[in-house]
Formats: C-alpha cells, sequence, structure tokens
C-alpha cells in the first residue's frame, strides 16, 4: 500500500489527462478503424461490431510491447536520440495533420451485404488489421514518447500505462459505435457537414499534440 501510495506521488496527472483526452479525440475522429466497425455493426449486427471492437484493441498490445522495450532503452542511452525521436514525433503529427486537411471530408459507409463472418473471425480479422499496420507502429512512436508522467516510474511501465489507457479509449469509443450503429448511420446520412467537423477535429488534435511534443521536456 505504501509503494502504491510514493507511485501516485510521482505521476504527473495533467499529462495522463492531456493524453486521455487526445486518445479519445483520435479514436472519434474517422478512420479506416472504426468507419470498419460501423459498417460490420450495421452489417451484421452488434455482437459482430463489438468482436471487430475487441480484435482492433488487443492488436494495439503489440504496438505498445515493441514500442516499451525499443523506446525504453534509447531513453537510457541517449538524451539526443530521444530528443529526435520526439522531433519525429512532432513532424509526422503534423504531416498526418496535413494529410487529413488534404482529404475528402466525406464518410463512406459501404452497407453492401456480404457473407457474415463469425465473432471469431471478425476478432481476428480486426486484431490482425492493427497488428500488421505498420501505421499504426509509427504513429505510437510518434505519440507516447512525449507523455511520459513520471520521472521516478521505470519507462516501460509508463508506456504500458500509456498503451492500456489508448486501449481504453478506443473500446469506449469503438464499443459505442458497435452499440450505437443505427443511429450513428442515420445521423450521418441526414448529416452530411459532420464528416467536416470531425476532420477539423483530427487536425486540431493532430498539431495540438505536435506542439505538445516539441516543446515538451524529457
Amino acid at each position: 500500500m505504501h509503494s502504491l501510495f510514493l507511485f501516485l506521488e510521482t505521476v504527473n496527472y495533467p499529462i495522463l489527462i492531456g493524453f486521455l483526452v487526445s486518445s479519445l479525440a483520435l479514436a472519434i475522429s474517422p478512420g479506416p478503424d472504426n468507419i470498419f466497425v460501423l459498417t460490420q455493426s450495421i452489417s451484421n449486427g452488434t455482437k459482430s461490431g463489438l468482436a471487430t471492437v475487441f480484435g482492433l484493441v488487443s492488436g494495439c498490445l503489440v504496438h505498445t510491447t515493441l514500442l516499451a522495450f525499443g523506446v525504453s532503452e534509447i531513453i537510457k542511452r541517449s538524451d539526443a536520440l530521444f530528443f529526435a525521436i520526439k522531433l519525429f514525433g512532432a513532424l509526422y503529427l503534423l504531416y498526418l495533420a496535413y494529410q487529413v486537411y488534404r482529404s475528402d471530408a466525406s464518410i463512406f459507409l459501404d452497407k453492401e451485404n456480404k457473407p457474415a463472418k463469425t465473432p471469431v473471425k471478425l476478432f481476428w480479422t480486426g486484431f490482425t488489421m492493427n497488428v500488421l499496420n505498420p501505421k499504426v507502429t509509427i504513429f505510437f512512436l510518434a505519440f507516447f514518447p512525449g507523455f511520459l508522467f513520471s520521472e521516478e516510474l521505470n519507462t516501460v511501465i509508463q508506456f504500458y500505462i500509456l498503451g492500456l489507457l489508448f486501449m481504453l479509449s478506443a473500446l469506449i469509443v469503438f464499443g459505442a459505435i458497435a452499440i450505437l450503429a443505427g443511429k450513428i448511420s442515420k445521423y450521418l446520412t441526414r448529416h452530411q457537414n459532420a464528416g467536416v467537423y470531425l476532420k477539423w477535429v483530427q487536425i486540431v488534435v493532430f498539431v495540438g499534440i505536435a506542439v505538445y511534443l516539441f516543446l515538451s521536456d524529457k
């Protein structure tokens, strides 16, 4: 119990809250993962959508592990290398913001009736979609290092805590999408400007995180 209190005293809570808010905003913004969850839920039901969600979220654990054990060693060995990672992260996030800016704000939902997959198959589809996507690894590398929240706690543990918070935010948002798929689909059909608003939310979040990363200390 005493060690728990010591741990809680070393945590920079504003950093953790900022990370969680950023993660939630990114999960809400339209992308291939949440659109895939939405279409699966519309086509095959909530159970199928939730199976996809659990697969996608579970894949994040693999990326978190790669990040935790790789970047933690770099942080230990060199301040210059860590600064280089931070700079890369900020530039990459600005690049993502530019890509979103150039993209079409329309949200396309493919609702064609295709052969339904079992929840187990959809879980593995979501898992492999996430794990085999190198962009997720690069994003984690760009996003996580600037949100280390304790000078005392081992960096591997910190990365796992950030990974679990990121997974929790994705689970909450994607799970809500799966459960409310019908209503969300009707809303997007009726409100064509929704895609534009969500597009700019994503741009603001990417730029904000990039600025934060560049200005943050080790």
